[in-house]
């Protein structure tokens, strides 16, 4: 009932005019994934689980991997400000193989149907794809805010990545779609097939945007940061991680990476607002929910006896990760940030202000303290990494 609302941003031309179609008759819609080897975490599970409502209620579903795209420049550019290195065929089937791993806790595989591009844009003749070009503008793909970024930088915008958004629009015109599924980042692609629809087929393609979630810490989500929930962590990683969202982004998280009803997201939300349910029986219920999805019940319960009988008790669980010390010392601020407990120095320099960080158990107050070789660091609430030489 809330298939255009529920992990919705937009929905382009008009969300009236998809739903007015989608009571005709079953809509043919997909959404595009490179095969760059990408580790997934629960931002990148907002699309798979906004199709997989799709195919549930009966529309007819197309998982696409760009094995064409993926050629372009390495994979799409979207908000990237370096190039991609490029990839051999060996890795692209590889890493289509770990991507199906990583998402089969969420997708049912006989309701969908799966593609690869390449096997539509590899074949194309120059004649073939310059009539695609001959439908796009130049100065509208050079538009782009992350080619303008890198000429501002001073560094190279390679034409292959000015190909990408073609190439990609052009899969909606080869299999004869009705709409298109992807993040807020993709809007600039799925617009351009949208028009190339528009100029090849004389057909109407609609377009869904799917909400980004922020990472674990409340900034942007990134591998780098060290903040993300990564759809193959262990449960009582998982667990722990989603304990340690900021309050701010429960119902977010919620509302777009569990499959609670909506009505018990909005009485998470009311219960939040009235102080009638506490924050951290809220990220409770949210991360059993996730951890029961993407493994088990039987592994919920056990992250979360786990957390009550070792966190709740202050003990280090046993499980912790190790860091091995060469040295008689070492720079504390220099392991956070080599082990990625913390996105930067700068980081880790806020966390040791706001008295975030402890060393066996003790406060940390220096910036540049130095510590043995051998002990126990704690970050945040439920973070801990064990030292020793």
């Amino acid at each position: 009932k809330d298939i255009l609302t529920r992990r919705v941003a937009k929905v382009l031309p008009t969300r009236a005019g998809l739903e007015k179609l989608m009571g005709k008759r079953k809509i043919h819609l997909y959404q595009g994934f490179d095969p760059t080897g990408m580790k997934l975490h629960l931002g990148h599970s907002v699309g798979i689980r906004k199709l997989m409502d799709f195919a549930r209620a009966g529309h007819e579903v197309i998982f696409l991997f760009g094995t064409g795209t993926v050629l372009a420049g390495g994979g799409d550019p979207s908000d990237r400000d370096t190039v991609r290195k490029m990839i051999t065929q060996e890795e692209i089937n590889e890493n289509i193989k770990d991507w199906k791993n990583q998402v089969s806790a969420l997708v049912d595989w006989d309701l969908v149907t799966i593609k690869q591009n390449g096997d539509w844009l590899l074949p194309l003749t120059l004649e073939e794809i310059l009539t695609i070009a001959s439908n796009i503008s130049a100065v509208q793909l050079f538009k782009r805010e992350m080619f303008q970024r890198r000429i501002d930088n001073g560094d190279t915008v390679w034409l292959a990545e000015t190909l990408y958004p073609m190439l990609q629009g052009y899969d909606s015109v080869a299999m004869d779609v009705d709409l298109e599924i992807g993040g807020t980042d993709q809007e600039f692609n799925m617009l351009v097939g949208r028009d190339l629809m528009k100029k090849m087929k004389s057909k109407e393609k609609y377009v869904l945007t799917t909400p980004m979630i922020l990472g674990t810490d409340g900034k942007q989500m990134s591998k780098s940061s060290g903040n993300c929930v990564w759809l193959n962590d262990t449960p009582r990683d998982m667990y722990a991680k989603l304990l340690q969202v900021p309050d701010d982004q429960i119902v977010t998280y919620m509302d777009l990476v569990t499959d609670l009803e909506t009505e018990r997201v909005k009485e998470v939300e009311e219960g939040l607002k009235s102080g009638s349910i506490h924050p951290l029986d809220a990220k409770k219920e949210l991360a059993a929910a996730v951890v029961t999805q993407l493994h088990s019940v039987k592994d919920a319960e056990e992250a979360k006896s786990e957390f009550a009988n070792t966190f709740n008790k202050g003990a280090v669980p046993e499980d912790a990760p190790t860091y091995k010390v060469e040295a008689d010392s070492v720079n504390l601020v220099d392991v956070l940030t080599e082990t990625k407990m913390v996105a930067s120095r700068s980081d880790a320099r806020r966390l040791i202000e706001q008295g975030g960080i402890e060393w066996n158990g003790e406060k940390v107050k220096e910036e540049n303290l130095l510590v043995d070789s051998s002990g126990i660091l704690k970050v945040g609430k439920f973070r801990f990494l064990k030292l020793e030489k």
